[in-house]
């Protein structure tokens, strides 16, 4: 009785955050920030100071994750994916944040060799999961991290401006030069932006597909390029084991990998 009683605290508590959330994205954004900052302030302040640090950043991207996620629910624009591609991405970019901060706990609680196991074990998982997304989901070359950041000022407020941007030309000519200029009202986030001459349509498109990234179609042998690639990790590791940490073979065989690719 106490634990389902628990447990309907905890989700009535989860929903509140997730209204908080989504009606008020500005305030959380300055949360995440706080977080991110108090990061960089604890480092080097004491003992054991490294491994704070790097737990609250660890705990800054993953409160940006579930944040986002809230987001993306409030604005009924989930990942164009399914669901269990949806869980593959989450745990893969919940492994990339957390690494580090295992890798400096295993170190710091049982030593070098359990760090290292630590290492084995997260490249391999993270090795499983890329491969599944790879061929089995058709994912093509994969980020990181692989579930991009939700871009806040562009998505959140793209629905409230729609209506000042389509008055606002996206570009200007020179009147002496005659060049053709983009505008600062029009300009877009740097991962959405476009080079080229500014273009209404070409700017509502490229917002679509910051939000929807379509997976890139690979070939056989770019399929392949992206295997090893997914493969350099754990081929290093094995180099290190055999020849030692000192030795300069495994990063020549990283580098071979590298151009193999």
């Amino acid at each position: 009785m106490s634990v389902l009683l628990c447990r309907e605290k905890l989700l009535s508590l989860y929903q509140r955050y997730q209204d908080y959330v989504t009606k008020n994205p500005a305030a959380t954004a300055q949360l995440e920030s706080s977080v991110r900052t108090l990061s960089y302030l604890i480092a080097g302040r004491f003992a054991d100071s490294h491994e704070l640090s790097e737990l609250v950043y660890s705990a800054s991207n993953l409160l940006v994750l579930l944040n986002d996620g809230i987001l993306r629910k409030g604005l009924s624009r989930t990942l164009p994916m399914s669901l269990s591609q949806q869980k593959l991405l989450t745990w893969l970019t919940v492994l990339e944040y957390v690494e580090v901060f295992t890798e400096m706990g295993a170190a710091k609680l049982w030593g070098e060799g359990a760090r290292w196991l630590v290492i084995v074990l997260i490249q391999i998982a993270k090795a499983i999961l890329r491969i599944l997304l790879l061929l089995w989901y058709k994912s093509g070359i994969q980020t990181s991290p692989p579930i991009i950041p939700l871009d806040r000022e562009t998505q959140l407020c793209g629905g409230e401006n729609d209506t000042e941007q389509s008055q606002v030309d996206p570009a200007f000519v020179g009147q002496r030069s005659g060049r053709v200029m983009r505008s600062l009202g029009a300009t877009q986030s740097l991962r959405s932006r476009l080079w080229g001459a500014p273009c209404s349509e070409d700017r509502h498109r490229s917002s679509q597909d910051e939000f929807h990234p379509s997976p890139t179609p690979l070939a056989p042998r770019e399929t392949v390029a992206e295997s090893l690639h997914i493969a350099q990790p754990l081929v290093h590791l094995l180099c290190l084991g055999l020849c030692g940490t000192r030795s300069w073979k495994p990063w020549l065989v990283s580098g071979i990998l590298d151009i193999t690719r």
